[in-house]
């Protein structure tokens, strides 16, 4: 995957740096992360809902939401989960120097890691690469994609977003950076993920943001059903633009920038999944309610069958009937209707007359695979995106730890 060439937008108040320090084994692949703030910011959190957590995960549900965060500190190539208290100490020391090397407290430092889980932190490198990143931050594109790339693995290249927010004569900038490749099956959601932004928002209005866009974007994509241990998004806001808190319905107009942005990072996670050669976007439409129509989507989403009869331009209409079946929801099967890429395949119970080789065509044709499902039984929707599964995903991923 090209990284991105389109303007980057840095919100005012952040720095970013990002270096090798020796975790990852090719020395031109930056594995620290760091972001420094300026100023105490607001930060927020959502994380990974798996009963088994990483140690980052735990150092920043405690310190979140809060107003006073100064740095995200992230490495890669290990995720500190299943690393006991040794794990927890290595987290807090990670958070010490850095908050050492910036003039903080160790509490206003939030750390994230990714990466071979069961495995202790080489702290002697870490060390290292705290201080070099912390000597080296910018406020410049550069650095800020340094910083997008030091907290990728299995990903091909960096996930980013920018946005620009004009609400009423005031500017505001928005800026995120994700990775995610494989292990995705978001609740919360599964990647690590960071959005800036310079406006100014208290705690709750921070982390009400923050939650509401999660469910919307990183939370409607899958590529394989895998909980993460480390799954991270956090959210700081410098308030650097300055000017008076926002109003409830400022804030609404922020919300739409930032939702679009956490979208656009969101499904670059599924169309960068390991091996994969498709995304495919799930509606389900006509539902009775909104966790009606995510069930079923997800069901889809994750269906072995779907995901490898989409990787082979087989248009089967039984795959994905069927799982719609056992999704768990009630509704009249004789109502169902399936299109895909806009071809219906499927109405009133029963398959309709198509031309399988234009439908297969159609799905080898284009990267992205349009799965469309209509129930008739209320005005509910809901989205996801997904990837296909592939030889290459089951190749990779057989030889991960090895």
């Amino acid at each position: 995957m090209d990284e991105p060439t389109k303007q980057i937008v840095i919100p005012a108040g952040f720095r970013f740096a990002g270096v090798h320090c020796g975790l990852k084994r090719n020395p031109n692949k930056e594995d620290i992360s760091l972001i420094v703030c300026d100023s105490p910011a607001t930060a927020a959190g959502v994380y990974t809902t798996n009963k088994v957590f990483a140690a980052p995960v735990r150092w920043d549900r405690a310190r979140t939401p809060s107003d006073k965060i100064r740095a995200v500190i992230t490495n890669s190539g290990n995720a500190n989960a299943c690393t006991g208290p040794q794990g927890e100490k290595d987290c807090a020391e990670m958070a010490a120097i850095v908050a050492e090397q910036i003039g903080a407290a160790a509490d206003e430092v939030l750390v994230m890691s990714t990466g071979i889980i069961g495995v202790h932190l080489p702290m002697e490198k870490i060390r290292h690469g705290i201080a070099a990143a912390a000597g080296q931050t910018g406020v410049e594109a550069p650095a800020f994609l340094e910083a997008a790339r030091g907290i990728l693995t299995t990903d091909n290249g960096i996930k980013i977003a920018s946005r620009t927010a004009e609400i009423d004569g005031r500017t505001f900038k928005i800026s995120g950076m994700c990775k995610g490749a494989g292990m995705i099956a978001p609740n919360m959601a599964t990647m690590l993920g960071i959005v800036l932004t310079d406006a100014p928002l208290s705690t709750e209005q921070t982390q009400t943001l923050l939650r509401d866009v999660a469910e919307e974007t990183f939370n409607c994509i899958r590529v394989d059903g895998h909980m993460s241990t480390n799954d991270t998004l956090l959210m700081l806001a410098s308030g650097a633009e300055g000017g008076a808190p926002l109003t409830d319905s400022q804030v609404a107009q922020l919300r739409h920038e930032l939702k679009a942005a956490c979208e656009e990072m969101a499904k670059l996670i599924p169309a960068d999944g390991e091996g994969a050669t498709h995304l495919i976007k799930v509606d389900v439409e006509g539902c009775a309610t909104r966790e009606d129509a995510k069930k079923i989507a997800i069901e889809v989403a994750d269906s072995p069958l779907v995901k490898t009869a989409i990787t082979g331009g087989d248009p089967n209409w039984g795959r994905i009937v069927s799982a719609v079946g056992y999704a768990g929801v009630t509704f009249d099967p004789l109502k169902l209707e399936l299109r895909l890429n806009d071809i219906l395949l499927y109405q009133t119970g029963t398959p309709v007359k198509f031309d399988a080789k234009t439908v297969s065509h159609s799905i080898k044709g284009s990267f992205e695979t349009h799965v469309q499902l209509t129930l008739f039984e209320g005005d509910a929707s809901a989205r996801i995106w997904a990837s296909d599964l592939t030889v290459e995903y089951v190749k990779f991923n057989a030889d991960y730890s090895t």
